[in-house]
């Protein structure tokens, strides 16, 4: 394959040839967002003359450095850049294309990370494979006065727009987008669902372990107020637009860290210790996923939604309390999360107190919605295709159960990374690409013709993928929890 050059609507970019597959990195969608842009909606990006080189990845965004800081990252303010691994890069190829939202908790994440390289599912699924930065943190979510919100979510509108204006050239098909994330990642593609703004932009989506948290204005207000005076200063875009973004990592962070005494103020939010969500705020997100898509919104994209079996384990060995869950912090969960605690110990009455701990805040944050999602788009008259993963991680002796995250090493192939080391071990056993084989076959088919595999969702029968050394179909195994929650209407969170 020659060096590939392709002519965008703004200018012509340079990639390289890389393993049988062109590779653009680099290419901005969006003007940076600092000095006058800072804090609003993203701006179209300036034609270019001449050839622009897509070689590195662009830098990521100011994010939260609990975990660390932020990998593989180049420096620059140019964040909004996406990324092109394409097996065929020529006009009228027509290759379907996948577009990826990373996670991370709306607070860190970036496409330059190692876990998120597009190579080998573009490659093993046959499509067109896209990553991108988007705003997260303060300058992607905070709630501030004179500011659009959601502007991370504005963020990936803007990549989709540049997908549909430009893929074509890269050698996909516009007419065949599927958009998928995980985590924070899935929450945006079931926001994507229910926005007006993103309406025509992808045909199918993929949640994984979509997390279920989205905020009314207030909470949402008061936790940047919270954010703001830490550094001295007003939730307003005139007061916060001087100050370093690196100061308000800072201060977001420290309120991250400072959460739960907020309990009172910001109820089961607090409990997340996540400060940033998606606001329905009426006009960007009209209203929830879960609202919108049983109302019909978004019935002509086809869905996959899923999650996994253990979705709690991995906070509890990041944060050191595995096999240290207390009765009474699983009693608190339980009355701050749970629809009835009395139902739910009656449901489980052989589960150890940090079983149930575990159980309320996976049901709570992941399982359910990502469920609810699929009921919701069945009673809104589209197709949806659930899943849940149930193999478990082989890293750290098998104690990590099929957490939280399991599915990304699994769906895109990387086992470079800090995450995928801890979840996968060091050599991982010979199962895990059998499991991986079973994601991206349906993944793949999904993309191509919008059949995974298995029968789509309906409320009578509840057909769902368990993907593990088999893959089986069988009724939603989760059928205790999903009784408890059944009345449960995952409305946006209030202040209390």
């Amino acid at each position: 394959m020659n060096v590939p050059e392709i002519r965008t609507e703004a200018g012509r970019v340079r990639g390289r040839a890389e393993d049988g597959l062109a590779v653009f990195r680099g290419i901005p969608f969006a003007r940076p967002p600092v000095g006058e842009l800072r804090f609003a909606a993203p701006q179209p990006v300036p034609a270019w003359e001449g050839v622009r080189e897509a070689l590195v990845f662009g830098p990521p965004p100011p994010q939260s450095l609990l975990l660390g800081p932020p990998s593989n990252a180049g420096d620059g303010d140019d964040w909004l850049t996406l990324n092109v691994w394409s097996p065929r890069p020529e006009a009228g190829a027509a290759v379907p294309v996948m577009v990826w939202i990373h996670g991370g908790a709306f607070q860190f994440g970036h496409a330059a990370d190692p876990a998120y390289d597009g190579a080998r599912l573009a490659r093993e699924a046959g499509v067109v494979l896209v990553t991108f930065n988007y705003r997260v943190g303060v300058e992607g979510f905070g709630h501030l006065r004179g500011a659009p919100d959601n502007r991370g979510l504005l963020d990936q509108v803007a990549a989709l727009e540049w997908v549909r204006a430009n893929i074509a050239a890269f050698g996909g098909d516009p007419a065949r987008v599927t958009v998928f994330g995980q985590s924070a990642g899935g929450a945006s593609v079931a926001a994507l669902l229910a926005m007006p703004g993103a309406a025509g932009l992808f045909r199918r989506a993929i949640v994984q372990s979509g997390s279920g948290t989205f905020f009314t204005p207030a909470p949402a207000a008061d936790v940047m107020t919270e954010i703001a005076a830490r550094t001295g200063h007003e939730p307003t875009v005139a007061d916060l637009r001087e100050v370093a973004a690196a100061e308000l990592v800072v201060a977001a962070d420290s309120v991250s860290g400072d959460m739960r005494p907020y309990a009172g103020r910001w109820g089961a939010a607090a409990h997340t210790a996540v400060p940033f969500s998606p606001v329905v705020d009426g006009e960007v997100l009209p209203r929830t996923p879960f609202e919108a898509l049983a109302a019909g919104t978004g019935r002509e994209v086809e869905l996959i939604t899923g999650h996994t079996w253990d979705e709690s384990r991995l906070s509890l060995v990041l944060e050191g309390r595995l096999g240290t869950v207390t009765g009474e912090e699983a009693e608190a969960a339980l009355r701050a999360l749970a629809p009835d605690p009395d139902r739910y110990r009656r449901a489980y009455p052989d589960a150890s107190a940090e079983r149930r701990y575990e159980l309320v805040t996976s049901d709570w944050l992941f399982r359910m919605p990502s469920h609810r999602l699929a009921e919701a788009q069945a009673a809104g008259g589209g197709r949806a295709h659930a899943y849940e993963l149930v193999w478990a991680a082989p890293g750290l002796d098998g104690v990590l159960g099929a957490c939280h995250s399991l599915d990304v090493p699994l769906v895109l192939g990387n086992r470079r990374g800090s995450l995928s080391a801890l979840l996968l071990g060091a050599e991982p056993p010979a199962d895990t690409d059998v499991v991986a084989r079973h994601f991206v076959t349906a993944w793949a088919a999904f993309a191509h013709t919008g059949d995974p595999g298995w029968p789509a969702y309906d409320t009578r029968r509840r057909a769902v993928a368990v993907f593990g050394t088999e893959l089986t179909i069988t009724a939603y195994p989760e059928e205790a929890s999903r009784v408890l929650w059944a009345e449960h209407a995952f409305a946006p969170l209030p202040l209390t």
